[in-house]
């Protein structure tokens, strides 16, 4: 307990220092300041307990010009925007996806005829979103991703373009000039392979372009945020995306250890494709629709996506073991603490079951009091940022 003091102790100094010099040591100010900003958290706890209402993004439907603060999760299989609607979090998602045609006048006819979201460049069409993968099965070829290994993807010159075009569809300009906008972010990479640096400050000028208060969260705190209100957002929070898995310890609010591992569910995708011999856009198609890993395989698909889904889970708890053990950073904390689940990587049936299982052969400097899986795993980290950004709105 007296560790679990001292580290308490230390964050607060910190706090309060920060919170001095921001406001220049104005007493007064302080006092409403701490009154302001009770109200804020306040209100952030209440909108975690409240249901998202989710929602793909329809076909010509126009973008919302947004009143209030924002979360954004720019995954690398989807987009998510929420927003805080009376009783509810309205979250909406488009496919992070693009899919390029030959530019032609009677192409460009037939894309308007049928809604399909693009926009052009140069001597070609950009069809983005889920419209994206329409055209990927249709010519039984993959689509491509503005983002890889869930950072700015060095592949794709137009990555950026691709992702503003589709947040474009999602959110438009704040109706009120300065809103927070709150972006998920993901750790720095476990075996230091990519920064976090460039993907971060590239968001965070195009979010403020837009005329918003742009705010960075680590995607693994995003849940702990989202999902962690009753125990006082300590705990592990695990999102399990298409490039990465991010996890955070939280302790108290802060997140005292962010990483990420670049394997996750696109690496499942791939490496089953290859197995069997097939695109991996269709084996997302399979893998989101048909596997439950609780049962046994009848296929070579599902053979294959149930070694690799093993083979995710065992690198993930190794990962978390390598680096809890060997950080002198966690403080001792007196009770057990809740891991949570999240992405749609996590949301197959029998996911958390086999997490459950591989966790029973690792041994962590810490006591786990159980696994979760989040009230809504894929829009948790989106959830999340909105809650931080409900405690930076003025």
């Amino acid at each position: 307990m007296a560790d679990e003091r001292d580290f308490l102790s230390e964050q607060r100094e910190r706090f309060e220092t920060f919170k001095g010099q921001a406001l220049g040591g104005d007493t007064q100010s302080t006092g409403e300041s701490d009154e302001k900003a009770d109200e804020q958290i306040e209100k952030a706890k209440e909108a975690s307990e409240k249901p998202v209402m989710a929602e793909e993004k329809e076909i010509g439907e126009g973008a919302e010009s947004p009143k209030g603060p924002v979360g954004l999760d720019i995954g690398t299989s989807h987009i998510v925007a929420a927003q805080e609607k009376g009783t509810h979090i309205h979250a909406v998602k488009q496919l992070n996806a693009f899919f390029t045609v030959p530019k032609s006048k009677f192409s460009r006819s037939i894309l308007n005829k049928n809604q399909v979201m693009y926009y052009e460049r140069e001597n070609s069409f950009y069809v983005i979103g889920y419209s994206a993968e329409s055209f990927a099965n249709m010519f039984n070829m993959n689509n491509r991703k503005p983002i890889k290994g869930g950072l700015l993807s060095s592949d794709e010159e137009e990555g950026l373009s691709v992702i503003q075009a589709i947040v474009n569809t999602l959110i438009g300009k704040p109706r009120n000039f300065g809103e927070p906008l709150c972006f998920v972010i993901p750790g720095e990479p476990f075996d230091g392979r990519d920064s976090v640096v460039y993907h971060e400050s590239v968001i965070n000028r195009f979010v403020g372009g837009m005329g918003y208060s742009p705010i960075s969260i680590n995607e693994g705190m995003a849940v702990v945020m989202s999902e962690l209100s009753a125990d006082d957002y300590t705990g592990i929070g695990i999102s399990m995306g298409g490039g990465m898995c991010n996890v955070c310890l939280s302790y108290l609010s802060f997140p005292v250890i962010t990483y990420s591992i670049q394997t996750a569910g696109d690496y499942v995708d791939s490496m089953t494709g290859r197995a069997v011999g097939e695109p991996a856009t269709k084996i997302k198609g399979i893998k989101e629709q048909e596997l439950d890993l609780t049962k046994e395989p009848k296929d070579r698909i599902m053979t294959a996506l149930h070694i690799f889904y093993e083979e995710l889970i065992f690198r993930l708890l190794q990962s978390l073991q390598r680096v809890l053990t060997s950080t002198d950073k966690i403080p001792k904390i007196s009770n057990p603490i809740p891991i949570i689940l999240s992405g749609g990587t996590a949301t197959p049936n029998g996911c958390k079951e086999s997490f459950e299982k591989v966790l029973r052969s690792i041994k962590l400097p810490v006591e786990i009091s159980g696994v979760r899986l989040a009230g809504d795993p894929l829009n948790a980290p989106a959830k999340g940022a909105l809650i931080m950004a409900m405690t930076e709105a003025g």
